[in-house]
């Protein structure tokens, strides 16, 4: 009798550690539920859709197709005025400086958007007469 008592206690006490470990994990933030994923396009001689809008604190993934030949994402770390010294406000993934997109091969840009700001960006793949008017805008709001 004495065996089936301590065993009742045993499991009642494993039972809810595990509940309560289950319940703990329920609440606990899923790795990359917590990214913000937005479709973009490109085409002669635009991006679509611009301006884009995230909140601060937000780890975004732009993901880029082109709809008509290659052209390419370059955006500058710093918002648009600021002095470009100390920390930037978006930390970026990758080091790479011009995000190539291919045609029929998406360009993910991925980055953390720490500082509020307007961030412009830009085609950095000539990809004709309009090259230059290519350009597009990322706000982060507080």
């Amino acid at each position: 009798m004495r065996i089936v008592t301590h065993l009742s206690v045993l499991i009642l006490v494993v039972g809810f550690s595990v509940a309560g470990g289950l319940a703990s994990s329920a609440n606990a933030p899923q790795g990359d539920q917590s990214v913000k994923v937005i479709e973009m396009t490109a085409k002669k001689y635009e991006f679509n859709p611009s301006p884009v809008h995230v909140n601060a604190g937000t780890k975004v993934q732009l993901k880029i197709t082109t709809l008509d030949r290659k052209h390419g994402f370059k955006i500058e770390p710093y918002p648009d005025g600021s002095d470009k010294k100390g920390e930037p406000g978006l930390v970026f993934s990758s080091k790479e400086d011009c995000f190539v997109i291919d045609k029929d091969a998406p360009a993910v840009v991925e980055f953390v958007a720490k500082t509020p700001g307007t961030y412009s960006f830009k085609c950095c793949v000539h990809c004709g007469l309009g090259h230059g008017g290519m350009k597009g805008q990322l706000i982060v709001e507080p």
